[in-house]
Order: C-alpha cells, then sequence, then structure tokens
C-alpha cells in the first residue's frame, strides 16, 4: 500500500523524462508561434471586416452611427451566407455553439468551413464570440502540422497537440495562458499524473502563443481582440449589502442566461430540419431583435449585436450611462438574439453570456446596498459558469478581467460562481422522461 505513491511517482517521472514526451513539449512550443499569428490575422480581419459593416459603412451612407434597422439587412445577409456552409461544407462551419465550446478537436478539412463562417458572418452582427472559431483553428492547424510531418504519431500524442493548439489559440483572447490552461485542467476532469501529462504542453503552448500574439499586437498596433476591460470601477470592499445581494442576483443571472441557453437548444432542434431556409429566418430574427433594442432605447444596435465585447468594455467603463430601463432593453433583446444564435449559427458562446450577466448584475446595483463593482465581478462571474460549467475557470476569468480592482471582490465572485454554478444544475435537472432520454442521448 504505502510503495503505490513511489511507483506512481515513479511512473509519472519515467513519462515527464522519456524522449517522446519531450519531443512533444517542443513540439508544443514550435506550434504556438505559428497557431498564435494565425490567430491574429484571423483577429484582425475579423474586426476590421465589423469596422467595416458598423461604422464605416454607415458613415459612407451618410449616418453617424449604424441606423436602427442595420441589422436587418446584415443579419439576413449573415444567414444567407451560412445556411450553405451548413449544409454543404464539411464540417458544417463547426459545431453548434449551443453545445459548448465543442466537443473533440475538429480535422484540417473542415478548417475552411470553420473560417468562412466566422469571418463571413461574425462581423455582421452575430450575437457570438470568437472564442470557439478561434481553438477550431489551433486544433487544426496543429493536427496539419503533424500530418505534414509525417511522423509516426499515437492517437493519444495528437488528442494532446491538438487540445494544446486549440489551447494556445484560445489564451490569445482570453488574456494569457493561466485562464486557458485552467480551463482545459477543469474541463478535462483528470488528476494526478494524467493532468500533468497533458496540461505542460498545453501551458507552454498557450503562454509561446500569447507572448507572440500580445507583441505582434504592440509591433503593429492593430487590435488583439481580447475579452478586457480598458477601466473599471473604482476599488471598494464588498460590505453586508453586497453579500446580500449578490446570492440572489447570481440565481437571477444564471436564470437568465440558462433560460436563454434552453432557447438555443430549441432552436438547434428546430434548424434540424430544413436547416438552409430556417437558418436565414433565425438569422433574420436575430436581426429583429437587434433592431428592437434600437428602437425601445434610442441607442445603437451595436450595442447589443456582436460578440459584446466593446459594449462589456463601456459598461464597465460607464455604467451610469444607461438607464435601468434601457439595460433590462439590453438584457431582453441582448439574450434573445443570443438564444437564436446559439442554436443556429456559429462562433463562441462564452463573450455575449459574460456581457448578459454583466448587464443584469449592473441593473441590479441600482437596489439600495448594492454597488457596481460588486455587481459587474459576480455578473460576469456567474454568467461564465452558466455557459462553461467551470466555476473555477469562471471565478478567474472575473478576476483578470477587473485586474488590480479585483482584489477586494474575489470572495464574492467566488461565491457567486459556486452559487450561479449550483442554480444552473437545478434549472437543467431532467423534469420528465423525455427530458432524461435527451439528456442521455434517446438511450
Amino acid at each position: 500500500m504505502d510503495e503505490q505513491p513511489v511507483d506512481g511517482e515513479a511512473a509519472l517521472r519515467a513519462v515527464l523524462l522519456s524522449r517522446g514526451y519531450l519531443r512533444l513539449l517542443l513540439l508544443s512550443v514550435l506550434l504556438g508561434v505559428p497557431i498564435a499569428l494565425a490567430c491574429f490575422f484571423f483577429v484582425g480581419l475579423q474586426h476590421a471586416i465589423q469596422h467595416g459593416v458598423w461604422e464605416a459603412l454607415p458613415e459612407a451612407v451618410g449616418y453617424h452611427r449604424a441606423p436602427w434597422w442595420w441589422p436587418l439587412p446584415t443579419l439576413l445577409l449573415a444567414g444567407l451566407i451560412m445556411a450553405p456552409i451548413a449544409t454543404r461544407m464539411r464540417g458544417g462551419g463547426g459545431h453548434l455553439p449551443v453545445n459548448g465550446l465543442g466537443g473533440t478537436p475538429i480535422g484540417p478539412e473542415a478548417l475552411p468551413g470553420v473560417i468562412l463562417a466566422a469571418l463571413a458572418t461574425l462581423p455582421l452582427g452575430v450575437v457570438l464570440g470568437p472564442e470557439a472559431p478561434l481553438m477550431a483553428v489551433g486544433s487544426g492547424l496543429a493536427l496539419l502540422a503533424l500530418r505534414r510531418a509525417k511522423t509516426a504519431t499515437d492517437p493519444r500524442s495528437a488528442t494532446v497537440i491538438a487540445t494544446a493548439g486549440s489551447t494556445a489559440a484560445i489564451s490569445t483572447i482570453l488574456g494569457g495562458p493561466i485562464v486557458a490552461a485552467i480551463l482545459v485542467v477543469e474541463a478535462a476532469g483528470l488528476a494526478g499524473g494524467q493532468l500533468v501529462v497533458l496540461l505542460l504542453p498545453c501551458l507552454v503552448a498557450s503562454a509561446t502563443g500569447a507572448l507572440v500574439f500580445t507583441g505582434f499586437g504592440q509591433w503593429t498596433g492593430l487590435s488583439i481582440g481580447a475579452l478586457e476591460l480598458p477601466a473599471v470601477p473604482p476599488d471598494v470592499n464588498p460590505d453586508a449589502g453586497d453579500f446580500l445581494w449578490g446570492v440572489p442576483v447570481a440565481v437571477l443571472v444564471a436564470l437568465v442566461v440558462a433560460t436563454a441557453h434552453r432557447l438555443g437548444r430549441y432552436t438547434a432542434r428546430w434548424t434540424s430540419e430544413h436547416t438552409a431556409p430556417r437558418t436565414v429566418f433565425c438569422a433574420l430574427a436575430v436581426g429583429v431583435c437587434l433592431t428592437a433594442y434600437a428602437l425601445l432605447t434610442g441607442r445603437s444596435p451595436e450595442e447589443a449585436a456582436l460578440s459584446g465585447q466593446a459594449t462589456l468594455g463601456e459598461l464597465a467603463a460607464h455604467p451610469h450611462a444607461w438607464s435601468v430601463a434601457a439595460l433590462l432593453a439590453l438584457v431582453v433583446c441582448k439574450a434573445l438574439a443570443w438564444g437564436i444564435s446559439l442554436g443556429c449559427l456559429r462562433g463562441g458562446p462564452i463573450f455575449p453570456a459574460v456581457l448578459i450577466g454583466a448587464v443584469v448584475a449592473v441593473a441590479c446595483s441600482a437596489l439600495p446596498g448594492f454597488g457596481v463593482p460588486p455587481a459587474l465581478g459576480l455578473g460576469i462571474a456567474a454568467a461564465a459558469v452558466v455557459v462553461t460549467g467551470l466555476p473555477l475557470t469562471s471565478a478567474i476569468l472575473a478576476t483578470l478581467l477587473l485586474g488590480d480592482d479585483a482584489y477586494h471582490q474575489m470572495p464574492l465572485i467566488v461565491i457567486a460562481a459556486v452559487t450561479a454554478h449550483l442554480a444552473t444544475q437545478l434549472i437543467n435537472r431532467p423534469r420528465t422522461r423525455e427530458d432524461r432520454k435527451a439528456r442521455d442521448g434517446g438511450s
């Protein structure tokens, strides 16, 4: 009994120091550089197209910002582009975002569809983020490199390399390798030696990729599209009122985000038949939601469109620039548009959810005794955990986004993440025999 841990440590040491594993680490580092460069140009091109659609083009036709009706033609165009990609191209443009960040890494054959779907539809106002396409690009390029090298690689090593590639890609927009590495650890559900063997290649690949990505962005001056908050409300110590409000607000965030996510599942089932015309219809419905926000508030429809990165930064920097009514309109319209997008379009589910959670919580900061800084942090964490199912990753993501101002908010952020996770389990529990069959794959 006492010798088993020693034997386990010796076996782990033998794996980590083996020539094959060291070669795997070196390959992970080398892959991090081209993957980061590919992601840089991918995100840069996406932002350039997005700027042209939502800023340059409206100005060219005489508007100082996108008019209220602007999302209708742009989302219709997104649906018309997405329909043949989803039905005719290999891989269907990537996995449905309602299923999370993705399952098994995609092969190189599916890369053209993923890239085309992301670059041609996300900038048009689809309410999804770039994180899932980036992960697909990372894993696809990693597997392509293995195939081009023509080296004999066992399936487990190929899986590790593909995972390292996707981790390197997503670390470029999550502010560095820490969140990406923890996401892999928590999602894999591994422990002990298995965890170390998978984690090290992912860490070195993501660190190399994030370093190249950030450095190249500073050198060129182009936007790197990372999820960040340029300014946040002043740091304050949460008091008893913040904690008393924090728990029910975290539950409310979980309820709103989980309900929108369930709409995505209904949409996915509906578009599984007659996919092409129903995809176009759903994309147009997203445009209607964005138009409704502009009409209800008199503000730009761009605030409710796209991934929400820019709006989240504006909300953090100027939380009182929106009235409570405008915040509620943003929650309703953004959540509906996000839910529909989840089930028929392509992109990442995390970024819009984070904005929705932050808006819900900031709207609740109008309650007596509840401050904006605690609301912002707990809203981000609670929303992220609903989508990812990973409370530790969500808490760390919220902490890193708030930067130095997160020091006093961390206890409330952790409580919000745990509360939202438990609330999501309660909300999503199977209620009928049909629900249980759907959860178990119909068996």
